[in-house]
């Protein structure tokens, strides 16, 4: 029941943020101050009422989110070793993959890339058999990857995208508005180095419910943005003749 609880208020969590409402809202509905309204969160101690209140704050019922929990419980994590290469060795699928996992129609997919629509919807049903998505009648795409869905690390993807693309992503001078680049150098204590790693994965989630967020606006209005946030030890191969 406990692990049930929790997923259900992790539900309730994501459906808050899709729905623009902050625990600051949560907070005014049920006569609570902020603080207690987490410490609600946190401790997974909702009762029935105050969940239905904080349902009706967001347009849904109790029964509306448990039928988001368990839709959410029969989505995949991470794909297999198998799958991922399979993926990574077909450039057009892959493009394919990417703009699903971004929440892209099949029309907004041929809109954008240079491709036919026999071709896209072949590419899509491969997917379907790989049970990324279920592509329903009149090729509409139901994504089944989890909120926390992620590419294995150093899989076959992670490894396609360093040997072909790290050179392309720093071509440029990341001058742009929608461009950032920070270089950092330092000595770190090996806990220093850990605690900041875990502060990466909480900005990586950050970046999760961003994109998550942004899918209800127009498509017009969402532009794609590649993020990528490393540590390592590592002596610049400038200085090696030095040392």
């Amino acid at each position: 029941m406990a692990k049930q609880t929790k997923a259900l208020i992790a539900t309730l969590k994501r459906a808050l943020k899709a729905s623009g409402r902050t625990y600051a809202d949560v907070a005014q509905a049920l006569a609570l101050s902020e603080a207690s309204v987490k410490r609600l969160f946190s401790t997974h101690q909702l009762s029935l009422d105050r969940l239905d209140e904080i349902c009706q704050l967001i347009g849904m019922e109790i029964s509306d989110l448990v039928k988001q929990m368990d839709e959410d419980a029969g989505r995949i994590e991470r794909l297999t070793v198998e799958q991922e290469r399979e993926i990574a060795t077909d450039l057009t699928l892959l493009l394919i993959t990417v703009c699903v996992l971004n929440r892209w129609t099949l029309e907004e997919i041929l809109r954008v890339h240079q491709l036919d629509q026999h071709t896209c919807i072949q590419k899509l049903a491969r997917l379907d058999r790989l049970q990324i998505i279920d592509l329903l009648p009149k090729n509409r795409i139901k994504l089944k990857v989890a909120p926390n869905f992620n590419w294995i690390e150093n899989g076959p993807i992670q490894q396609f995208f360093q040997q072909r693309i790290a050179a392309e992503y720093f071509s440029t001078r990341f001058q742009g508005d929608d461009e950032s680049l920070i270089v950092l150098n330092g000595m770190l204590s090996k806990s220093s180095n850990q605690a900041f790693q875990r502060r990466m994965q909480r900005l990586a989630r950050e970046f999760e419910e961003f994109n998550r967020e942004d899918v209800a606006l127009e498509f017009e209005q969402r532009h794609g943005a590649t993020v990528i946030i490393a540590i390592r030890g590592w002596r610049y191969g400038l200085f090696k003749g030095l040392e």
